[in-house]
């Protein structure tokens, strides 16, 4: 028997699903790179683990389609909820999921086939100081500050979601970005040791945003949840949105419900299976 897999989706940000209470993985790394790959693999923005814990009813582990692995990711916990209640495995609501950036609350909403149809996550408390983004900056917080990445200077505001996250707001739409270029200079750039995600942000109103998203380890993606929840609390600080508020956050792959408080931000939205399958032997 091979190893079987279920291909989720939250907003269009794929991952391959595998059911650690039945079966350990091991070397998640070259397995996240071989079968990520949408031309030769099953095709994915990479892995989840959906393993055993003893500290929540589950705990999900995510690796990029380059191997690296990853602390949170926002789309892949909403899976891993539904994953878990529609098979069964914790047939409670909420639930409690372990990441390396702490144990999330879910919180499911359940359809008329009984099966999840969204889940609106605890992402915990936004971190704004630069050494625990971390980003090389001095200073309490990263809000609209200048820097040049590349060859051009941008205003940057960095936030932390469980991961590292560099914001940019632009002034016209982000659709004609050349993500693919301006992306890796972000991700690699010597401001952030531990790479980053970039958010590029136009502000429709005080309580939508359109976002495009390069996510270190995979690259543009059609959705962030982390990036998203970024976004909505570097649009606050920034005085764009207001907190405490409900801001819908529209990107490539769909649409995210974010909302900042002090103690902490709520993400809402979709998660669906694509299809299962079983790898060879």
């Amino acid at each position: 028997m091979g190893l079987k897999f279920t291909k989720m989706h939250g907003c269009g940000n794929d991952y391959i699903y595998f059911n650690c209470f039945e079966t350990p993985v091991a070397d998640p790394e070259k397995l996240a790179v071989q079968i990520s790959d949408r031309h030769f693999g099953v095709g994915g923005d990479g892995i989840v683990l959906i393993c055993p814990s003893d500290k929540a009813d589950a705990k999900m582990r995510m690796f990029n389609i380059d191997g690296s692995e990853g602390k949170m990711c926002g789309n892949a916990i909403r899976c891993v909820g539904k994953y878990l209640y529609d098979n069964g495995i914790a047939r409670k609501n909420p639930l409690s999921v372990e990441t390396l950036s702490g144990i999330k609350t879910l919180h499911l909403n359940i359809g008329t086939d009984n099966k999840v149809a969204s889940v609106c996550v605890d992402m915990g408390k936004a971190i704004l100081d630069p050494k625990e983004i971390p980003v090389a900056l001095e200073g309490d917080t990263v809000v609209s500050h200048p820097a040049v990445i590349g060859t051009k200077e941008y205003k940057i505001t960095c936030v932390s979601m469980g991961n590292p996250h560099c914001i940019v707001f632009c002034d016209t739409d982000v659709s004609a970005l050349p993500l693919e270029k301006i992306g890796p200079e972000f991700e690699f750039d010597s401001l952030f040791p531990e790479r980053v995600n970039t958010e590029f942000i136009h502000v429709i109103d005080e309580k939508t945003l359109k976002m495009r998203v390069w996510e270190r380890g995979s690259g543009e993606t059609l959705a962030c949840g982390t990036g998203a929840c970024a976004s909505v609390v570097a649009a606050c600080l920034n005085g764009y949105c207001k907190m405490d508020t409900d801001v819908t956050v529209k990107l490539t792959g769909g649409e995210l419900v974010i909302r900042y408080t002090d103690k902490a931000v709520t993400m809402t939205g979709p998660a669906a299976v694509a299809f299962t399958g079983e790898l060879p032997d």
